[in-house]
């Protein structure tokens, strides 16, 4: 078996060789990854990510290494966030950070003026999406074994498809957010938490079932009153599921290189036995997304960031979208849908409302994402293979509470379709 250190040893330097073309991690902690390490080949086996080296998001605080959200430089945070606790509790070693969107504000690119640009390894004249570009960026290199990143806007999902990896969204709180804040923020409540959720990146389903089992669960007074475990998913094979499939839509059409592989990922399904139920759930349409910009405004208002509108009707929608996707659940096992309608853009410096995709309106891209994150739901993007050289992901939506179910499907669907290929790079 390979030695901690000697996997910690292989990674910086394959961060050496390549983050300067991708730039994707932002801080490394070399001489505390390297002392971990050898701290955990001289101990016994402390947990399933036994000398594992990892990376997250420069939106956690990692102990030691400064925390910026891509905006705010000076500030070294002087603990570990949750989320970064229980990864080293699992026996993982925390090697660096990954760059990220100023303020975690953009879900098309990963920029900013402390780091500047990170690349997407499969083309680096392209952007790895955002706001944790940097996360499946650094994945598709090579520079990490595993990520953690956020969502609310698609922040995990989209980069998950335009840089080939896997990446859940799970079910908002199931992770703490305690430690995930700006620069200089106390720790306290986030506002409207149902929209953010905490989730890991990886280059398998399997992995994030086990990142997500070591980091999930109360950090707070509840953890005194129960007790967290991941439900089990509804089933083991694929032609044992009921699949909703919906790989395209007028209101956001996917383009044809997209759809040809979305297809595909559709006819490998049923030829697997799984039972497709095509169509939209009862009660969710394309409508349904009218009241997620409202939502993410009134965050921002919450946060200080904005003025917060009228939340009464829109609330009232996400409770009725929640309400419908419980009843179709319970006869359906997921719902597969495109992660977004283009492979990975290219580099587009203009500021955020100046731009589009091919005359599109830029912001079409939080389309197909909205559905999970309006819902409360957990969401796979699982690589769905290439169109014209460029990864593509498909979504899988699975029940509230059953994380599981999605990364079962997601895990399985490998096996039809094929998992993730390392970038070219």
């Amino acid at each position: 078996m390979t030695s901690a250190v000697a996997r910690v040893t292989a990674l910086l330097d394959r961060i050496d060789k390549v983050n300067p073309q991708v730039n994707a991690v932002v801080a490394v902690d070399r001489d505390g990854a390297l002392a971990a390490a050898e701290a955990a080949d001289a101990a016994e086996p402390r947990g399933p990510l036994h000398g594992v080296p990892v990376t997250v998001k420069d939106a956690f605080h990692v102990a030691g290494l400064p925390v910026t959200w891509g905006a705010v430089p000076g500030f070294v945070a002087d603990r570990d966030a949750t989320v970064v606790a229980r990864l080293r509790a699992a026996g993982a070693i925390v090697v660096g950070t990954t760059n990220v969107a100023p303020m975690l504000a953009d879900f098309g690119q990963t920029a900013n003026e402390l780091f500047g640009a990170t690349n997407n390894p499969w083309d680096l004249d392209r952007s790895p999406a955002g706001s944790s570009g940097g996360s499946a960026a650094a994945l598709a290199a090579g520079l990490t074994h595993l990520e953690f990143g956020s969502d609310m806007a698609g922040s995990i999902r989209l980069p998950a498809a335009a840089c080939g990896v896997y990446g859940l969204r799970p079910t908002p709180e199931t992770v703490p957010l305690t430690g995930f804040r700006p620069p200089g923020a106390p720790d306290g409540p986030t506002p409207m938490s149902y929209l953010t959720a905490l989730g890991p990146l990886a280059t398998s389903a399997a992995d994030l079932r086990t990142a997500l089992r070591v980091t999930a669960g109360p950090d707070d007074a509840a953890a005194r009153a129960y007790t967290w475990a991941l439900a089990p998913p509804r089933h083991r094979r694929l032609a044992d599921f009921r699949v909703g499939v919906l790989m395209d839509d007028p209101a956001c059409p996917v383009l044809p290189g997209v759809g040809d592989r979305l297809s595909a990922v559709a006819d490998a399904v049923a030829a697997a036995g799984a039972t497709v139920v095509p169509g939209w759930p009862d009660g969710v349409s394309p409508a349904t997304t009218r009241s997620f910009s409202p939502l993410i405004d009134a965050f921002m208002a919450f946060t200080g960031q904005g003025e917060l509108g009228d939340l009464v009707p829109h609330e009232r929608a996400r409770l009725a979208t929640r309400s419908a996707w419980a009843r179709y659940f319970a006869d359906v096992d997921v719902f597969l849908c495109p992660a977004n309608f283009t492979t990975a853009l290219p580099h587009d410096p203009r500021p955020f409302g100046e731009r589009d995709v091919d005359g599109r309106p830029y912001t079409d891209q939080a389309f197909w994402i909205a559905f999970a994150s309006l819902a409360g739901l957990p969401a796979v993007v699982a690589p769905a293979g290439l169109a014209h050289g460029l990864p593509v992901g498909v979504q899988v939506i699975g029940p509230a509470h059953e994380d599981d179910t999605a990364i079962t499907f997601a895990e399985l669907l490998a096996d039809v379709v094929g998992g993730f290929t390392p970038a070219p790079i």
